[in-house]
């Protein structure tokens, strides 16, 4: 799980085309469920326009599961399709992209549709700030109560975070820590605990 690029704000880029008003946004959006969200934001801003048009890389650039797009109505493969692929080539994590159309009348046709859209989402990318994500895995420990100020000075040391923690006979924690930096705290935790702890992966 390689660190990757996301949406560092909400961007928008507006272009008249033939008449026709093509608004682009383009925004950060953690997961599926996030996506959807925002392209009903958009329709909600936007109640009156023609055309909705949208695409979305949910998670990571490399994770296929989590891609979508729609034509809204447009002729199929002219607007859900050239934004999907502006996305993909952008290799941007958690990113949606949504084109409002207000129709003006004149009629692009197939080739034009794909141009204008595709050249909507290219433009609002070129204006997007970006930010590296370092992805998180969850672990589960279970230690006796004097490892535990190790355990957190570790946790600072490698940027990781307690999630949740129970406190009986022995110590349940979950916790997250860069997925770049599992081995080294394996190692350290090691150290601390003399050989007897080792990070255990949430189960996916």
């Amino acid at each position: 799980m390689k660190p990757y690029l996301v949406p560092a704000e909400t961007v928008s880029f507006t272009e008249e085309i033939k008449k026709s008003r093509f608004i682009t946004y383009l925004a950060h959006t953690e997961g599926i469920e996030a996506a959807k969200d925002y392209i009903q934001s958009i329709k909600a801003q936007y109640p009156d326009a023609r055309h909705h048009c949208w695409a979305f890389v949910a998670g990571r650039p490399d994770d296929s599961q989590q891609l979508g797009f729609s034509d809204d109505g447009e002729p199929t493969g002219t607007a859900g399709k050239p934004i999907i692929a502006q996305l993909l080539g952008s290799n941007l994590g958690e990113v949606t992209c949504v084109i409002v159309r207000y129709f003006g009348g004149i009629k692009l046709g197939t080739g034009g549709l794909v141009k204008a859209y595709g050249n909507g989402a290219q433009q609002a990318l070129k204006i997007l700030p970006t930010q590296t994500k370092v992805p998180q895995k969850v672990f589960n420990l279970v230690c006796d109560y004097s490892l535990i100020n190790g355990i957190e000075q570790l946790l600072v040391q490698v940027n990781g975070v307690i999630l949740h923690s129970d406190y009986n006979e022995t110590v349940s924690l979950q916790i997250a820590i860069p997925a770049t930096l599992e081995q080294e705290a394996n190692d350290k935790l090691r150290d601390i605990s003399r050989g007897t702890l080792t990070l255990t992966s949430e189960p996916q």
